[in-house]
Protein backbone atom coordinates (compact mmCIF):
# COMPACT_ATOMS: atom_id res chain seq x y z
CA UNK A 1 0.00 0.00 0.00
CA UNK A 2 1.14 3.55 -0.67
CA UNK A 3 2.49 6.07 1.79
CA UNK A 4 0.94 9.54 2.03
CA UNK A 5 2.77 12.29 3.90
CA UNK A 6 0.74 15.28 5.11
CA UNK A 7 2.61 18.39 6.24
CA UNK A 8 0.48 20.24 8.79
CA UNK A 9 -1.79 18.94 11.56
CA UNK A 10 -4.30 21.76 11.55
CA UNK A 11 -7.91 20.75 11.02
CA UNK A 12 -7.33 20.50 7.24
CA UNK A 13 -4.45 18.05 7.52
CA UNK A 14 -6.20 16.06 10.25
CA UNK A 15 -9.44 15.79 8.24
CA UNK A 16 -7.56 14.60 5.15
CA UNK A 17 -5.70 11.96 7.16
CA UNK A 18 -8.89 10.75 8.84
CA UNK A 19 -10.82 10.43 5.59
CA UNK A 20 -7.90 8.65 3.91
CA UNK A 21 -8.11 5.91 6.54
CA UNK A 22 -11.55 4.87 5.30
CA UNK A 23 -10.88 5.69 1.63
CA UNK A 24 -7.53 3.82 1.51
CA UNK A 25 -7.55 1.30 4.36
CA UNK A 26 -4.09 0.01 5.07
CA UNK A 27 -2.32 3.01 3.52
CA UNK A 28 0.52 4.45 5.56
CA UNK A 29 -0.56 8.02 6.39
CA UNK A 30 2.08 10.16 8.09
CA UNK A 31 1.13 13.58 9.49
CA UNK A 32 3.98 15.97 10.33
CA UNK A 33 3.46 19.06 12.49
CA UNK A 34 6.08 21.59 13.56
CA UNK A 35 4.08 22.73 16.60
CA UNK A 36 3.92 20.82 19.88
CA UNK A 37 0.19 20.15 19.44
CA UNK A 38 -2.32 19.45 16.67
CA UNK A 39 -5.23 21.69 15.69
CA UNK A 40 -3.63 24.90 14.43
CA UNK A 41 -5.98 27.79 15.21
CA UNK A 42 -8.74 25.36 16.28
CA UNK A 43 -7.56 25.20 19.86
CA UNK A 44 -9.02 25.91 23.28
CA UNK A 45 -7.70 26.72 26.74
CA UNK A 46 -9.59 26.27 29.99
CA UNK A 47 -8.21 28.32 32.86
CA UNK A 48 -9.77 29.57 36.10
CA UNK A 49 -13.14 28.22 34.97
CA UNK A 50 -13.10 30.17 31.66
CA UNK A 51 -13.01 28.37 28.29
CA UNK A 52 -11.25 30.45 25.61
CA UNK A 53 -11.11 29.66 21.91
CA UNK A 54 -7.83 30.68 20.26
CA UNK A 55 -9.31 30.93 16.77
CA UNK A 56 -12.76 30.06 15.39
CA UNK A 57 -15.62 30.12 17.88
CA UNK A 58 -17.60 27.32 16.26
CA UNK A 59 -18.92 26.02 12.94
CA UNK A 60 -22.18 26.31 11.02
CA UNK A 61 -24.34 23.40 9.95
CA UNK A 62 -25.13 25.01 6.58
CA UNK A 63 -22.58 22.47 5.37
CA UNK A 64 -22.84 19.05 7.03
CA UNK A 65 -19.14 18.18 6.93
CA UNK A 66 -18.09 19.05 10.49
CA UNK A 67 -21.26 17.80 12.17
CA UNK A 68 -20.81 14.52 10.29
CA UNK A 69 -17.16 14.33 11.33
CA UNK A 70 -18.20 14.74 14.96
CA UNK A 71 -20.71 11.93 14.56
CA UNK A 72 -18.14 9.67 12.93
CA UNK A 73 -15.82 10.31 15.87
CA UNK A 74 -18.52 9.50 18.42
CA UNK A 75 -18.76 13.13 19.53
CA UNK A 76 -22.42 13.70 18.73
CA UNK A 77 -23.30 13.75 22.43
CA UNK A 78 -20.64 16.41 23.00
CA UNK A 79 -22.05 18.87 20.46
CA UNK A 80 -23.49 22.11 21.82
CA UNK A 81 -25.64 24.47 19.80
CA UNK A 82 -25.45 28.24 20.09
CA UNK A 83 -28.35 29.68 22.07
CA UNK A 84 -31.40 30.97 20.26
CA UNK A 85 -30.66 34.49 21.49
CA UNK A 86 -27.14 34.30 20.04
CA UNK A 87 -28.55 33.22 16.70
CA UNK A 88 -31.16 36.02 16.63
CA UNK A 89 -29.47 39.00 18.26
CA UNK A 90 -26.34 40.46 16.72
CA UNK A 91 -25.31 44.08 16.93
CA UNK A 92 -23.30 46.79 15.20
CA UNK A 93 -21.31 49.31 17.21
CA UNK A 94 -22.27 52.39 15.23
CA UNK A 95 -22.71 55.97 16.37
CA UNK A 96 -21.20 55.13 19.78
CA UNK A 97 -23.97 52.69 20.66
CA UNK A 98 -25.02 49.13 19.88
CA UNK A 99 -27.68 48.76 17.19
CA UNK A 100 -29.33 45.43 16.44
CA UNK A 101 -28.71 43.94 13.01
CA UNK A 102 -31.95 43.16 11.17
CA UNK A 103 -32.84 39.48 11.14
CA UNK A 104 -35.84 39.63 8.77
CA UNK A 105 -37.29 41.85 6.01
CA UNK A 106 -39.62 43.45 8.58
CA UNK A 107 -36.64 44.17 10.86
CA UNK A 108 -34.92 45.77 7.89
CA UNK A 109 -37.75 48.25 7.50
CA UNK A 110 -37.61 49.12 11.20
CA UNK A 111 -33.84 49.37 11.64
CA UNK A 112 -32.09 52.68 12.17
CA UNK A 113 -28.88 51.34 10.63
CA UNK A 114 -29.99 52.64 7.24
CA UNK A 115 -31.80 55.80 6.21
CA UNK A 116 -35.08 55.48 4.31
CA UNK A 117 -33.14 56.22 1.14
CA UNK A 118 -30.71 53.42 1.99
CA UNK A 119 -33.57 50.99 2.70
CA UNK A 120 -35.24 51.94 -0.59
CA UNK A 121 -32.06 51.27 -2.58
CA UNK A 122 -31.72 47.91 -0.84
CA UNK A 123 -35.33 46.89 -1.52
CA UNK A 124 -34.90 47.79 -5.20
CA UNK A 125 -32.21 45.08 -5.44
CA UNK A 126 -34.77 42.54 -6.64
CA UNK A 127 -35.49 44.68 -9.73
CA UNK A 128 -31.90 45.38 -10.76
CA UNK A 129 -30.56 43.44 -13.73
CA UNK A 130 -27.65 41.06 -13.18
CA UNK A 131 -24.39 41.38 -15.04
CA UNK A 132 -24.63 40.07 -18.61
CA UNK A 133 -21.48 38.04 -17.97
CA UNK A 134 -20.17 36.96 -14.53
CA UNK A 135 -16.93 38.66 -13.51
CA UNK A 136 -14.64 38.90 -10.53
CA UNK A 137 -15.39 42.02 -8.52
CA UNK A 138 -14.84 43.24 -5.00
CA UNK A 139 -17.44 42.68 -2.31
CA UNK A 140 -17.83 46.45 -1.94
CA UNK A 141 -18.38 46.94 -5.69
CA UNK A 142 -20.93 44.11 -5.77
CA UNK A 143 -22.81 45.50 -2.75
CA UNK A 144 -22.91 49.02 -4.22
CA UNK A 145 -24.13 47.68 -7.57
CA UNK A 146 -26.82 45.46 -6.09
CA UNK A 147 -27.91 47.25 -2.89
CA UNK A 148 -26.60 50.82 -2.95
CA UNK A 149 -23.76 52.72 -1.35
CA UNK A 150 -25.27 52.93 2.14
CA UNK A 151 -25.95 49.19 2.45
CA UNK A 152 -22.43 48.51 1.18
CA UNK A 153 -20.86 50.77 3.81
CA UNK A 154 -22.90 49.37 6.69
CA UNK A 155 -24.08 45.82 6.01
CA UNK A 156 -21.40 44.56 3.61
CA UNK A 157 -18.65 46.01 5.82
CA UNK A 158 -20.15 44.23 8.83
CA UNK A 159 -20.36 40.91 6.95
CA UNK A 160 -16.76 41.12 5.80
CA UNK A 161 -15.49 42.24 9.21
CA UNK A 162 -17.24 39.39 10.98
CA UNK A 163 -15.84 36.66 8.71
CA UNK A 164 -12.62 37.86 7.09
CA UNK A 165 -11.61 40.97 9.05
CA UNK A 166 -10.59 42.21 5.63
CA UNK A 167 -11.12 45.13 3.26
CA UNK A 168 -14.35 44.80 1.23
CA UNK A 169 -12.77 46.94 -1.48
CA UNK A 170 -10.08 44.27 -1.99
CA UNK A 171 -11.83 40.96 -1.29
CA UNK A 172 -13.34 39.01 -4.18
CA UNK A 173 -17.09 38.40 -4.02
CA UNK A 174 -17.14 35.10 -6.01
CA UNK A 175 -14.15 33.78 -4.05
CA UNK A 176 -15.36 34.79 -0.58
CA UNK A 177 -19.11 34.37 -1.04
CA UNK A 178 -19.66 32.08 -4.03
CA UNK A 179 -23.30 31.49 -3.02
CA UNK A 180 -24.14 35.20 -3.44
CA UNK A 181 -22.57 35.21 -6.89
CA UNK A 182 -24.55 32.07 -7.75
CA UNK A 183 -27.82 33.60 -6.52
CA UNK A 184 -27.39 36.59 -8.83
CA UNK A 185 -26.36 34.36 -11.73
CA UNK A 186 -29.24 31.90 -11.25
CA UNK A 187 -32.09 34.12 -10.04
CA UNK A 188 -31.05 37.57 -11.23
CA UNK A 189 -31.37 38.95 -7.68
CA UNK A 190 -30.20 38.07 -4.20
CA UNK A 191 -33.57 38.84 -2.60
CA UNK A 192 -35.41 36.75 -5.19
CA UNK A 193 -32.92 33.92 -4.88
CA UNK A 194 -33.03 33.82 -1.10
CA UNK A 195 -36.84 33.82 -1.10
CA UNK A 196 -37.04 31.05 -3.69
CA UNK A 197 -34.50 28.80 -2.01
CA UNK A 198 -36.30 29.26 1.33
CA UNK A 199 -39.59 28.22 -0.30
CA UNK A 200 -37.90 25.19 -1.84
CA UNK A 201 -36.50 24.12 1.54
CA UNK A 202 -39.91 24.49 3.17
CA UNK A 203 -41.53 22.43 0.42
CA UNK A 204 -38.88 19.72 0.73
CA UNK A 205 -39.33 19.61 4.50
CA UNK A 206 -43.11 19.34 4.12
CA UNK A 207 -42.80 16.57 1.53
CA UNK A 208 -40.49 14.68 3.89
CA UNK A 209 -42.93 15.11 6.75
CA UNK A 210 -40.58 17.08 8.98
CA UNK A 211 -40.60 20.56 10.42
CA UNK A 212 -38.70 23.20 8.48
CA UNK A 213 -35.55 24.45 10.20
CA UNK A 214 -33.55 27.37 8.92
CA UNK A 215 -29.97 26.33 8.08
CA UNK A 216 -27.00 28.04 9.61
CA UNK A 217 -27.06 27.05 13.28
CA UNK A 218 -23.71 27.45 15.01
CA UNK A 219 -22.15 24.56 16.93
CA UNK A 220 -19.19 23.76 19.11
CA UNK A 221 -18.22 21.01 21.56
CA UNK A 222 -18.50 20.91 25.33
CA UNK A 223 -14.73 21.18 25.63
CA UNK A 224 -14.35 23.65 22.78
CA UNK A 225 -12.88 23.07 19.32
CA UNK A 226 -9.74 21.64 20.85
CA UNK A 227 -11.85 18.55 21.56
CA UNK A 228 -12.42 18.07 17.83
CA UNK A 229 -8.73 18.49 16.95
CA UNK A 230 -7.61 16.08 19.66
CA UNK A 231 -10.29 13.54 18.80
CA UNK A 232 -9.34 13.42 15.12
CA UNK A 233 -5.66 13.12 16.02
CA UNK A 234 -6.42 10.28 18.48
CA UNK A 235 -8.48 8.44 15.85
CA UNK A 236 -5.60 8.26 13.37
CA UNK A 237 -3.90 4.88 13.06
CA UNK A 238 -0.56 6.66 13.27
CA UNK A 239 -0.57 9.67 15.64
CA UNK A 240 0.74 12.94 14.18
CA UNK A 241 4.46 13.48 14.64
CA UNK A 242 4.72 16.73 16.58
CA UNK A 243 7.59 19.17 16.87
CA UNK A 244 8.80 18.23 13.38
CA UNK A 245 10.10 21.07 11.22
CA UNK A 246 10.35 20.53 7.46
CA UNK A 247 13.40 21.85 5.66
CA UNK A 248 12.52 21.04 2.05
CA UNK A 249 10.67 18.72 -0.28
CA UNK A 250 12.04 17.09 -3.43
CA UNK A 251 11.27 14.48 -6.07
CA UNK A 252 13.27 11.26 -5.82
CA UNK A 253 13.98 11.02 -9.54
CA UNK A 254 15.68 7.64 -9.17
CA UNK A 255 12.86 5.91 -7.31
CA UNK A 256 9.65 5.43 -9.28
CA UNK A 257 7.33 2.49 -8.95
CA UNK A 258 4.04 1.66 -10.67
CA UNK A 259 4.27 4.94 -12.58
CA UNK A 260 4.15 6.99 -9.37
CA UNK A 261 6.35 9.93 -8.52
CA UNK A 262 8.19 9.38 -5.25
CA UNK A 263 8.57 12.38 -2.98
CA UNK A 264 11.12 12.98 -0.26
CA UNK A 265 10.31 15.19 2.70
CA UNK A 266 13.41 16.37 4.53
CA UNK A 267 13.02 17.24 8.19
CA UNK A 268 14.89 20.02 9.93
CA UNK A 269 17.24 17.39 11.38
CA UNK A 270 18.43 14.23 9.67
CA UNK A 271 15.02 12.62 9.39
CA UNK A 272 13.32 12.19 6.03
CA UNK A 273 10.18 10.52 4.74
CA UNK A 274 9.38 9.13 1.31
CA UNK A 275 5.86 9.43 -0.07
CA UNK A 276 3.79 8.32 -3.05
CA UNK A 277 1.54 11.32 -2.44
CA UNK A 278 2.49 14.51 -0.63
CA UNK A 279 -0.01 16.97 0.86
CA UNK A 280 1.00 20.43 2.00
CA UNK A 281 -1.71 21.43 4.48
CA UNK A 282 0.25 24.07 6.37
CA UNK A 283 -0.52 27.79 5.80
CA UNK A 284 0.13 29.19 2.32
CA UNK A 285 3.29 31.04 3.35
CA UNK A 286 4.69 27.76 4.74
CA UNK A 287 3.76 25.96 1.55
CA UNK A 288 5.48 28.64 -0.53
CA UNK A 289 8.72 28.25 1.44
CA UNK A 290 8.72 24.49 0.79
CA UNK A 291 7.83 24.87 -2.88
CA UNK A 292 10.53 27.44 -3.68
CA UNK A 293 13.29 24.99 -4.63
CA UNK A 294 10.88 22.76 -6.52
CA UNK A 295 9.01 25.42 -8.53
CA UNK A 296 9.79 29.08 -7.86
CA UNK A 297 6.87 30.39 -9.92
CA UNK A 298 4.36 28.15 -8.16
CA UNK A 299 5.83 29.24 -4.82
CA UNK A 300 5.45 32.89 -5.82
CA UNK A 301 1.77 32.45 -6.71
CA UNK A 302 1.04 30.66 -3.43
CA UNK A 303 3.00 33.23 -1.41
CA UNK A 304 0.89 36.01 -2.95
CA UNK A 305 -2.12 34.88 -0.90
CA UNK A 306 -2.21 37.57 1.79
CA UNK A 307 -3.02 37.14 5.47
CA UNK A 308 -4.24 39.64 8.04
CA UNK A 309 -3.18 39.99 11.68
CA UNK A 310 -5.55 39.33 14.56
CA UNK A 311 -5.27 39.65 18.34
CA UNK A 312 -7.82 37.72 20.40
CA UNK A 313 -8.40 39.38 23.78
CA UNK A 314 -10.56 37.27 26.10
CA UNK A 315 -11.81 39.03 29.23
CA UNK A 316 -13.81 37.63 32.12
CA UNK A 317 -16.02 39.90 34.23
CA UNK A 318 -18.26 39.45 37.20
CA UNK A 319 -21.81 39.40 35.89
CA UNK A 320 -22.77 42.20 38.28
CA UNK A 321 -20.09 44.43 36.70
CA UNK A 322 -21.71 44.24 33.24
CA UNK A 323 -24.60 46.72 33.22
CA UNK A 324 -26.35 45.45 30.08
CA UNK A 325 -28.08 42.25 29.07
CA UNK A 326 -25.83 39.91 27.10
CA UNK A 327 -28.76 38.43 25.25
CA UNK A 328 -27.09 37.80 21.92
CA UNK A 329 -23.98 36.87 19.98
CA UNK A 330 -22.04 40.11 20.36
CA UNK A 331 -21.24 43.09 18.19
CA UNK A 332 -19.19 44.13 15.16
CA UNK A 333 -17.54 47.52 14.69
CA UNK A 334 -17.42 48.38 10.96
CA UNK A 335 -13.80 48.62 9.84
CA UNK A 336 -14.30 51.88 7.98
CA UNK A 337 -14.64 53.54 11.40
CA UNK A 338 -11.07 52.56 12.31
CA UNK A 339 -11.87 51.53 15.89
CA UNK A 340 -9.41 49.63 18.08
CA UNK A 341 -11.75 46.62 18.26
CA UNK A 342 -13.24 44.77 15.28
CA UNK A 343 -15.96 43.35 17.47
CA UNK A 344 -16.68 41.29 20.55
CA UNK A 345 -18.29 37.89 21.07
CA UNK A 346 -20.32 37.25 24.21
CA UNK A 347 -18.94 33.72 24.53
CA UNK A 348 -20.74 32.72 27.73
CA UNK A 349 -24.04 33.78 26.16
CA UNK A 350 -23.40 31.89 22.92
CA UNK A 351 -22.55 28.57 24.59
CA UNK A 352 -23.22 27.49 28.18
CA UNK A 353 -20.46 26.86 30.71
CA UNK A 354 -17.82 29.08 29.08
CA UNK A 355 -17.43 31.04 32.32
CA UNK A 356 -17.68 30.13 36.03
CA UNK A 357 -20.88 30.85 37.94
CA UNK A 358 -21.44 34.56 38.45
CA UNK A 359 -19.09 35.54 35.61
CA UNK A 360 -19.25 36.21 31.86
CA UNK A 361 -16.66 35.76 29.12
CA UNK A 362 -16.23 38.32 26.34
CA UNK A 363 -13.81 37.75 23.48
CA UNK A 364 -12.70 40.87 21.61
CA UNK A 365 -10.98 40.72 18.22
CA UNK A 366 -8.50 43.41 17.23
CA UNK A 367 -6.39 44.21 14.19
CA UNK A 368 -7.62 43.00 10.84
CA UNK A 369 -6.52 44.24 7.44
CA UNK A 370 -6.93 47.94 8.16
CA UNK A 371 -5.63 48.09 11.75
CA UNK A 372 -2.81 45.53 11.69
CA UNK A 373 -0.62 47.68 13.93
CA UNK A 374 -2.91 47.10 16.91
CA UNK A 375 -1.74 43.46 17.12
CA UNK A 376 1.78 44.68 17.86
CA UNK A 377 0.79 46.80 20.86
CA UNK A 378 2.09 45.56 24.19
CA UNK A 379 -0.31 43.80 26.56
CA UNK A 380 -1.02 46.84 28.72
CA UNK A 381 -1.86 49.09 25.79
CA UNK A 382 -3.95 46.41 24.08
CA UNK A 383 -5.93 45.64 27.24
CA UNK A 384 -6.52 49.34 27.87
CA UNK A 385 -7.77 49.81 24.29
CA UNK A 386 -10.17 46.87 24.54
CA UNK A 387 -11.47 48.00 27.93
CA UNK A 388 -12.03 51.48 26.49
CA UNK A 389 -14.05 50.07 23.59
CA UNK A 390 -16.14 47.84 25.90
CA UNK A 391 -16.74 50.85 28.15
CA UNK A 392 -18.16 52.84 25.23
CA UNK A 393 -20.13 49.98 23.68
CA UNK A 394 -21.36 48.14 26.77
CA UNK A 395 -20.82 50.49 29.72
CA UNK A 396 -18.35 48.17 31.48
CA UNK A 397 -16.28 50.24 33.92
CA UNK A 398 -14.96 47.47 36.21
CA UNK A 399 -11.64 45.72 35.73
CA UNK A 400 -11.75 42.16 34.38
CA UNK A 401 -11.15 39.24 36.74
CA UNK A 402 -9.59 37.21 33.91
CA UNK A 403 -7.57 38.06 30.80
CA UNK A 404 -5.99 36.05 28.01
CA UNK A 405 -4.34 37.45 24.86
CA UNK A 406 -3.60 35.37 21.75
CA UNK A 407 -1.81 37.00 18.81
CA UNK A 408 -1.91 35.66 15.26
CA UNK A 409 0.60 37.47 13.06
CA UNK A 410 -0.86 35.69 10.04
CA UNK A 411 -4.43 34.82 10.89
CA UNK A 412 -7.05 34.69 8.12
CA UNK A 413 -6.21 34.30 4.40
CA UNK A 414 -7.53 37.16 2.29
CA UNK A 415 -9.15 36.18 -1.02
CA UNK A 416 -8.44 39.36 -2.94
CA UNK A 417 -9.83 40.04 -6.41
CA UNK A 418 -8.02 37.65 -8.74
CA UNK A 419 -8.06 34.79 -6.24
CA UNK A 420 -10.06 32.43 -8.46
CA UNK A 421 -7.76 33.13 -11.40
CA UNK A 422 -4.79 32.35 -9.15
CA UNK A 423 -6.39 29.07 -8.05
CA UNK A 424 -6.99 28.05 -11.67
CA UNK A 425 -3.33 28.72 -12.47
CA UNK A 426 -2.15 26.78 -9.41
CA UNK A 427 -4.43 23.84 -10.26
CA UNK A 428 -3.04 23.66 -13.79
CA UNK A 429 0.55 24.01 -12.59
CA UNK A 430 0.13 21.17 -10.12
CA UNK A 431 -0.44 18.94 -13.12
CA UNK A 432 3.33 19.13 -13.64
CA UNK A 433 3.97 17.75 -10.14
CA UNK A 434 2.24 14.41 -9.94
CA UNK A 435 1.31 13.32 -6.47
CA UNK A 436 1.56 16.83 -4.94
CA UNK A 437 -1.58 18.29 -3.33
CA UNK A 438 -2.17 21.67 -1.68
CA UNK A 439 -4.82 22.07 1.01
CA UNK A 440 -5.89 24.40 3.81
CA UNK A 441 -7.98 27.51 4.28
CA UNK A 442 -5.92 29.57 1.83
CA UNK A 443 -7.84 28.21 -1.14
CA UNK A 444 -11.53 27.27 -0.95
CA UNK A 445 -12.97 28.79 2.24
CA UNK A 446 -11.54 30.15 5.48
CA UNK A 447 -14.07 28.65 7.91
CA UNK A 448 -13.43 25.49 9.88
CA UNK A 449 -16.38 23.87 8.10
CA UNK A 450 -14.78 24.64 4.73
CA UNK A 451 -11.54 23.02 5.83
CA UNK A 452 -13.28 19.84 6.97
CA UNK A 453 -15.30 19.67 3.75
CA UNK A 454 -12.19 20.17 1.62
CA UNK A 455 -10.48 17.45 3.64
CA UNK A 456 -12.88 14.91 2.13
CA UNK A 457 -12.42 16.41 -1.36
CA UNK A 458 -8.63 16.21 -1.15
CA UNK A 459 -8.75 12.67 0.26
CA UNK A 460 -10.88 11.60 -2.71
CA UNK A 461 -8.43 13.25 -5.12
CA UNK A 462 -5.49 11.44 -3.52
CA UNK A 463 -7.31 8.11 -3.69
CA UNK A 464 -8.17 8.68 -7.34
CA UNK A 465 -4.57 9.63 -8.16
CA UNK A 466 -3.10 6.59 -6.43
CA UNK A 467 -5.72 4.38 -8.07
CA UNK A 468 -4.63 5.59 -11.50
CA UNK A 469 -0.93 5.14 -10.87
Amino acid sequence: MPRIVIVGAGISGLAIAYRLQSRLPGADVVVLERDSRPGGTAWTERRDGFLVEFGPNGFLDSKPATVQLCRDLGLEGRLVCATEAAAKNRYLFLGDRLRRLPGSPLDLLRTDLLSWRGKWHLLLERFRKPLPQPRDESIAAFARRRAGKEAAEVLADALVTGIFAGDPELLSLPACFPRLAELERTHGSLLKGLARTARQRRAQAKAAGRAYQRPGKMWSLVGGLRELSESVAAALQRPPLLGVGIRRIAIDAGARRDGRTRWIVHGAGRESWTADALVLACPAYGQAALLDDLDAELAERVAAIAYNRIAVVALGFRRTDVPMSLDGFGFIAPQRLGRDVLGAQWCSSIYPHRAPDGCVLIRALCGGWQRAEVVGWDDCRLLAAVRGELRQAMGIEAAPVFAKIIRWDRAIPQYHVGHLERLAWIRERLGQHRGLFLAGNAYHGVALNDCVEQGSVVAESIAAYLGRH
